[in-house]
């Protein structure tokens, strides 16, 4: 019975630490993130296939970027798409499937960069904003130039009389 009690009270320890990181701020955060960026992702791959490379196939003589690919096994085999190649066993090497992920992940960072530059840009105009807030609560004592109140009349470091 003893045994049953320790590994009951463990469990119980256990459920506890779970329970309080998953409830932690980080936590939740983080799932958020990474389902919104699952979704983005599918925004992304969607934009890539359905939008921008339609065009720059019909630019490149009607082109579809999804169906490049080379055959390496059967050698020599021709396939009319990759999906029959897929079908008939064939080993291929999709490398138009390739260039639309490269352009997805292209994509995603330029997304990141400018959010990451946005919030960048926000926090900086908050630091200006805190140190101008700042100086205009302060003024430096003209003797030894310790920041003081803008209302002191004497210096509290070295006690000379203001003006």
């Amino acid at each position: 019975m003893g045994i049953e009690k320790e590994k009951n009270g463990m469990f119980k320890k256990l459920g506890g630490e779970l329970r309080d990181f998953i409830l932690r701020g980080n936590v939740m955060d983080m799932a958020v993130g990474i389902i919104i960026g699952a979704s983005f992702g599918k925004i992304v791959d969607s934009l890539v296939k359905d939008i921008i490379m339609p065009p720059i196939g019909y630019i490149l003589g009607k082109v579809d970027f999804s169906n490049l690919y080379v055959t390496i096994f059967p050698l020599g085999e021709k396939y009319d798409s990759l999906s029959e190649a897929a079908k008939a066993g064939a080993v291929t090497i999709n490398y138009g499937l390739f260039i639309n992920t490269v352009i997805s992940f292209l994509i995603v960072a330029v997304a990141i960069f400018a959010i990451i530059k946005l919030v960048n840009t926000i926090k900086e105009k908050a630091v200006k904003d805190e140190k101008a807030e700042e100086a205009a609560t302060e003024k430096k004592c003209p003797y030894c130039c310790t920041p003081i109140p803008l209302e002191a009349k004497k210096c509290p470091h070295c006690t000379s009389n203001l003006e």
